[in-house]
């Protein structure tokens, strides 16, 4: 059964009674949505319209894709039917686009996806313009390739340049981890200048009459909104945007022949960003993206940074960062900047740390005299699953299947994988 979902503007638009709505105002009181930037992201600078649009597109998305359940959980979720009205300034340009939108969004989140557009009458933002341009934008979660990527980005810079970080967070506690670590890197990296905007979007628990909206947890379609972001940001000064994460994760090979594309989301899959690339440039959206570390493991990832900055250094900024996918050590009362250790995130964690020859400080749920935690990470761990993947091996069919695009040559693909399962198997072997 299709669910249809709408994006408002204005507190005085209605939706129809079969629309589910979210409301994006520019007074917090009477939104539905919790947001440090309007929707015309003012606070961002001069980002051009189109920009601006695919934003509220990428909002759309992650608000529907969070208030529609999935049936069951695993890498066998159904596949639900999703249809989105959004406001944007150039209606007819991305109504004949929409085919192409739809089909990048069911490759990132398995879904179906239809897309009506609107024209918009967004409410008067000031526009914060900004002292000098950017070198590139670098989109900055706090995870450890992001962490890595702005790294290389800031040793970089010339003495007169500057970057910018990106960050998007939902859940408060990520925010204090990307600060930090932004902090730590103008002292790892003291070149250059660098300026990090912290973008905080997440949608309320209840709807504007006080009802609470359905909640689905998992939310794939949160780093096409990041993305967005991200070029929006870029394109106050023109200027590229880096996605960093290590190839082996990107090309997203199954953990098992019945479990495609599950060890982790499709968010820089090079099929993916090449969709979205293509679609950007048909609509005219200014930004190009890049992922610097596309043919690296995390491994070698971690190696790069450590041959920089120097081992303890490398030791202190990685285990910094947050890799964990799962809340459900909280239920436990694990403090929240406790990884679970078992999560895939968690895995891939520590298989480079171990390939790398770097100290992890990370700290780990320890399940010693709790029984309830014990059977909760048991019940939730990957290692078994990732341990049949080590001793099958990914085969050229797999990757076949993986929709990879023309320019990433299997061969190399294949290389990338192996190196990539050596890495976990030092771990779980």
């Amino acid at each position: 059964m299709t669910r249809n979902f709408r994006l408002l503007l204005q507190s005085s638009e209605n939706p129809t009674a079969t629309e589910e709505a979210f409301y994006w105002t520019a007074a917090r009181a009477e939104s539905t949505v919790i947001s440090t930037v309007g929707p015309s992201l003012g606070k961002l600078g001069a980002v051009p319209a189109l920009n601006i649009d695919l934003v509220r597109v990428a909002a759309s998305v992650y608000l529907a894709d969070k208030s529609y359940p999935r049936r069951s959980g695993g890498s066998d979720w159904n596949q639900r039917e999703l249809s989105v009205r959004v406001p944007v300034s150039h209606v007819e340009t991305w109504s004949i686009n929409e085919p192409a939108l739809s089909s990048m969004l069911a490759f990132l989140s398995g879904d179906s996806w239809s897309f009506e557009f609107v024209a918009a009458n967004p409410p008067v933002e000031a526009v914060t313009l900004p002292t000098t341009a950017a070198r590139r934008a670098v989109l900055f979660s706090g995870g450890a390739d992001s962490a890595v990527g702005a790294l290389k980005s800031k040793l970089g810079l010339g003495v007169a340049e500057h970057h910018e970080l990106v960050s998007h967070f939902s859940a408060n506690h990520i925010a204090g981890i990307q600060r930090s670590l932004a902090e730590q890197l103008t002292v790892l990296a003291p070149s250059g200048a660098q300026s990090h905007e912290v973008i905080h979007f997440t949608r309320k628990s209840t709807r504007a009459d006080g009802s609470k909206y359905d909640s689905e947890p998992s939310s794939r379609s949160r780093s096409f909104l990041f993305l967005a972001l991200g070029l929006a940001a870029a394109s106050v000064s023109g200027v590229e945007l880096w996605i960093p994460e290590n190839g082996f994760a990107s090309i997203n090979p199954p953990l098992a022949s019945d479990r495609r594309g599950s060890l982790s989301t499709r968010t820089t899959h090079p099929a993916f960003l090449k969709s979205l690339s293509e679609l950007c440039v048909a609509i005219g959206i200014s930004g190009a993206i890049r992922n610097p570390f596309d043919r690296l493991t995390k491994g070698e990832m971690f190696a790069w940074t450590a041959a920089q900055i120097g081992h303890p250094s490398a030791s202190a900024y990685l285990s910094a960062t947050n890799s964990c996918s799962t809340t459900g050590q909280r239920s436990f009362r694990v403090p929240v900047r406790v990884h679970c250790g078992v999560c895939f995130g968690c895995v891939l964690r520590k298989s480079a740390f171990h390939a790398s020859g770097v100290t992890d400080l990370t700290e780990y749920a320890d399940p010693t005299g709790n029984a309830g935690l014990k059977r909760w990470l048991d019940r939730n761990s990957v290692v078994p699953a990732v341990r049949g993947f080590v001793e099958r091996g990914v085969q050229p069919r797999d990757l076949i299947a993986l929709s990879l695009p023309n320019e990433f040559k299997l061969a190399d693909a294949l290389d990338l994988t192996a190196r990539g399962s050596s890495e976990l198997a030092g771990l779980v072997s």
